[in-house]
């Protein structure tokens, strides 16, 4: 196969930050994705329908002349979010989702929520607005290892939040583990799953083998060769409770390559390259438009797109860093040849 054409896809997981990091990396999205949700975890939190319209702003304001891109704008959820908070975000053509962060789970997550139950309130009136619910599924216990973070959160609190509230749309963000793909598919319609490039691509040898590769790290962690192989499996099925969702995080090179560094891998500027080229070794580029295109369209009630893009097969490098030396970010596979190339 020399060319594939797809319905224009859309990231239902991103971060595109402001100020600079913003003008660096937006175009990166916009070129290859009709719409995008973007995350709030903004210092501070984006928590309120006025700051989600003052961020959408921006984002437009940095967006290209050229280009045609939708920024869908999700509110932070905390333990103040009240049923009046939710009830003005359900009349807000802006903003399609919350997202639940458990404190401290990862960037920008100290204003999340430390008691899950507590948001019980907030999480029915969700489920009465009927907007969906994007959860960071890990535990934060300090005495939990960050490799069953994922597993026990699934155990620990999902359980109890999809018996509680059944009518509740839920995606499971940036799943990682044969359990997570395991819940998923036994659940009801109303759950939901990302899976990341990264996690399809690599697993935590990437990240410690050879020496420490921080930009390799991102939260949840990569894990084990046997989760990699599920995430390949359900993101390659045709199930529709499976999509695409980058969780593209740019932080610069100087804040990855340090004693303690970010938690994130930049992959915007190659992702529907990257998952070509998961989906083309599993053998199934076919299920690639469903995976990217379709599916998480339908989850969100939104229509599909009607317009296209087509990718080459056609190698090229990925540049060892983008942007500029004050504000550099260091991208997944810099340096590396991907063999699939958006045209």
């Amino acid at each position: 196969m020399k060319t594939l054409t797809i319905t224009r896809p859309d990231d239902w997981h991103t971060h595109v930050r402001n100020g600079a990091l913003l003008k660096t990396v937006l175009p990166h999205t916009a070129k290859q994705f009709a719409r995008a949700i973007i995350m709030p975890n903004l210092k501070p939190p984006v928590t309120t329908v006025a700051q989600a319209l003052i961020y959408q702003d921006e984002i437009l304001q940095a967006l290209p002349a050229d280009m045609d891109f939708t920024p869908l704008m999700t509110l932070y959820l905390t333990g103040k979010t009240s049923e009046a908070d939710i009830k003005l975000a359900a009349e807000s053509d802006a903003v399609v989702a919350f997202k639940l962060y458990p404190a401290g789970a990862t960037t920008n997550s100290d204003a999340g929520v430390a008691n899950i139950t507590a948001i019980f309130p907030a999480l029915s009136a969700l489920e009465k607005y009927n907007l969906p619910l994007l959860i960071h599924g890990e535990v934060t216990d300090e005495h939990c290892d960050i490799f069953d973070r994922e597993r026990l959160f699934i155990e620990t609190h999902l359980n109890t939040i999809v018996k509680n509230f059944p009518a509740l749309r839920i995606v499971l963000e940036h799943v990682t583990t044969s359990e997570a793909v395991q819940f998923v598919k036994a659940t009801a319609k109303t759950v939901a799953a990302t899976i990341t490039p990264q996690h399809l691509l690599f697993n935590r040898n990437a990240l410690l083998a050879g020496g420490i590769r921080p930009h390799f790290y991102c939260l949840p962690i990569l894990k084990r060769e046997q989760h990699r192989l599920a995430l390949v499996a359900a993101a390659t099925s045709g199930n529709p409770k499976f999509f695409l969702g980058t969780d593209s995080a740019p932080h610069l090179s100087s804040l990855k390559e340090t004693a303690c560094g970010c938690a994130g891998c930049y992959s915007a500027h190659a992702a529907i390259e990257l998952y070509a080229e998961v989906f083309e070794r599993a053998d199934a580029l076919d299920k690639l438009e469903g995976f990217a295109s379709f599916y998480g369209a339908d989850f969100y009630r939104l229509p599909r797109n009607t317009t296209t893009i087509t990718l080459e097969k056609q190698t090229w490098t990925v540049p060892s860093i983008y942007g500029d030396a004050e504000h550099s970010i260091t991208p997944l596979k810099a340096g590396e040849t991907l063999s699939w190339r958006l045209r």
